[in-house]
């Protein structure tokens, strides 16, 4: 068991950095604290909480469900592969997948609350098991399922809000 775990976590560090179309480590920039950090791939509760934070990475890959009794907030400003040329971009990515980047296993990240404050987070390839409150402009949900709720603070964060590849959100969304 822990052979595969460390194939897969080789496979998904591997395909991420093709992903990224990067020769060297993708940086990304917290314009608030200016710290420079790379993709993050965690299997841990502590180690995702850090990755989504203000002083986290711009992406975070899981190598497994994660289950969590506190409420979980994404926030910091992080750009597209640490590009300063290209927009804002977050992402959160509970899945592991081949070197064509096919999805090989997907994951659950469950908590009773996920706050998204990160403008254009994606959250694709997985489940979020809970409601989510969206704080910023630009949160996408690819390819991925809510079971719960998403609520939006403000009617903008909902109009620029995108389903794509058949995501799916099993309660409400509406403004709260």
């Amino acid at each position: 068991m822990k052979y595969k775990k460390l194939l897969l976590a080789l496979t998904l560090s591997a395909g991420l950095l093709v992903g990224c179309g990067a020769d060297e480590e993708p940086e990304a920039k917290d314009t608030n604290a200016d710290v420079v950090t790379t993709a993050s791939i965690v299997n841990e509760k502590d180690a995702f909480t850090e990755a989504i934070s203000k002083d986290g990475t711009w992406i975070i890959a899981t190598l497994n469900d994660l289950t969590f009794d506190e409420e979980l907030v994404v926030e910091g400003e992080f750009r597209n592969k640490g590009d300063e040329s290209k927009e804002l971009y977050r992402k959160i990515a509970p899945y592991a997948q081949d070197e064509e980047h096919n999805i090989t296993e997907r994951y659950t990240i469950t908590a009773p609350k996920l706050t998204i404050k990160s403008p254009n987070t994606k959250f694709q390839g997985g489940t979020f098991v809970g409601d989510i409150y969206v704080e910023s402009n630009g949160f996408v949900l690819s390819d991925a399922k809510v079971e719960g709720n998403v609520y939006f603070a403000k009617d903008e964060y909902k109009e620029s809000f995108k389903l794509e590849k058949e995501a799916t959100v099993t309660g409400e969304t509406e403004v709260k």
